[in-house]
């Protein structure tokens, strides 16, 4: 799935993406290790993969889209 970076911690390496249709959904410090990033900015474009649907949506990678 794709998304958009929103916000993003350095110090606690957590943040939050959009989906394509405007939802935001937070990431945690493992999710973002994950994908092997050392850094994030607002309004990359990044892959992400997920467990659950609804109010359970969790993200469990963020990396970078490359195409």
């Amino acid at each position: 799935m794709q998304a958009t970076s929103f916000t993003y911690d350095s110090a606690t390496r957590t943040g939050s993406v959009l989906l394509d249709d405007g939802t935001p959904v937070d990431f945690d410090a493992p999710a973002f290790d994950a994908g092997g990033l050392r850094l994030l900015r607002p309004g990359q474009r990044v892959r992400i993969e997920t467990e659950g649907e609804g109010a359970s949506l969790r993200i469990t990678l963020v990396t970078l889209q490359t195409l």
